[in-house]
C-alpha cells in the first residue's frame, strides 16, 4: 500500500521518538506554566490585594524552610509509612476476599450481598467509629487507609475471575487442565489486567484516604497536620507548599503505578 493509502508518514520523516515524548510533555506543562505566571501577575502587581493569596516566591522560601529543617522529611516519611502499610494490608486481605468471591459461588452468595451493603457506606462515615474503637493515633489511621484500599480490589478481583471467557475454560478442558492448573494459567492470568486496576485504584485511593485522616484524626506528624498548622497559623505560604507535595506525591505513585503496568504487560505478551 503507498504512503497516502495508508495516512502514515514515512519512516524518515517521521520525527524522533523522543522529539514526540518531549512535544507531548511540553503541552502538559502548557496550563500549569499559565497559572503560574496569572499568580505571580496576581501576587506581585497588586491585582488582588488580600493575604489569603501569597506569591510563588513566599511559597518556595516556605518549601527551601521546610527541607532545610527537616521537617518535610519528617511529615512525609509519616504519611508515606501509613499510607503503604495499610495499602499492603486493604490490597492483601482484598486479593484474598476477591478471590473467594469470584471462585466460590456459595461463598459468594453468602458473603457477596452483605459485601455489597459495606461498600456503600462511605469511606469517611467510618472515622467516628474507627476513633471511638482504635483512638487518634496510627493505628486508627492504617485501619482507615486499610478500608480506603480494600473495597477496589476485591471489586476488581472477583469481577476480573468472574469475567474469564468461557472459550478459555473450555479450551482448559478440553486439553484436561485440573482445577489448579486452570485457576493459575486461564483465569488468573485472564484476571491480571482488572486486578491491576483495582490494586492501582488501591494506591490512589489509599494516598488520598492519608491525607483525609491526617486531617481529622489529628494526633501525630504527616502532610495532612502541616496543612492543618498552616491552616491554624493563617500561613497560606504553608497550606499551599503541602497541597502541592501532596500532588506530587500523588503524580508520582500513579506514574510508577502506569510505569510498572507497560512493564508487567510488555513481559506478559512477550511470554506469550
Amino acid at each position: 500500500m503507498t504512503t497516502a493509502q495508508t495516512g502514515l508518514a514515512p519512516a524518515s520523516h517521521r520525527p524522533p521518538a523522543w522529539r514526540a515524548w518531549l512535544g507531548a510533555r511540553w503541552r502538559g506543562l502548557v496550563l500549569p506554566a499559565v497559572a503560574i505566571a496569572a499568580w505571580w501577575a496576581f501576587a506581585h502587581l497588586g491585582w488582588v490585594s488580600t493575604p489569603l493569596l501569597v506569591s510563588p516566591g513566599k511559597v518556595l522560601d516556605t518549601a527551601a524552610n521546610q527541607i532545610a529543617s527537616g521537617q518535610l522529611w519528617r511529615a512525609l516519611s509519616a504519611s508515606l509509612a501509613r499510607e503503604l502499610t495499610g495499602f499492603a494490608i486493604g490490597t492483601t486481605l482484598g486479593l484474598a476476599l476477591g478471590a473467594l468471591l469470584g471462585l466460590l459461588p456459595l461463598f459468594n452468595r453468602i458473603v457477596g450481598p452483605s459485601f455489597n451493603t459495606f461498600k456503600q457506606i462511605s469511606l469517611f462515615a467510618w472515622i467516628p467509629l474507627i476513633s471511638v474503637w482504635f483512638g487518634l493515633g496510627d493505628v486508627a489511621k492504617v485501619t482507615f487507609l486499610s478500608l480506603a484500599a480494600l473495597v477496589p480490589v476485591v471489586v476488581n478481583t472477583c469481577d476480573g475471575i468472574r469475567n474469564t471467557p468461557a472459550s478459555l475454560l473450555e479450551v482448559a478442558r478440553v486439553f484436561g487442565y485440573s482445577r489448579w492448573q486452570t485457576l493459575l494459567h486461564v483465569v488468573l492470568p485472564a484476571a491480571a489486567p482488572s486486578i491491576f486496576t483495582g490494586v492501582y485504584l488501591a494506591l490512589i485511593y489509599s494516598w488520598l484516604a492519608t491525607i483525609g485522616a491526617e486531617y481529622l484524626l489529628v494526633a501525630g506528624h504527616g502532610i495532612g497536620n502541616t496543612l492543618i498548622e498552616g491552616s491554624e497559623h493563617f500561613q497560606m505560604d504553608l497550606v499551599i507548599f503541602g497541597m502541592f507535595v501532596i500532588g506530587v506525591v500523588g503524580w508520582s505513585m500513579n506514574a510508577l503505578a502506569r510505569a510498572l503496568e507497560r512493564r508487567l504487560a510488555r513481559h506478559r505478551f512477550g511470554a506469550a
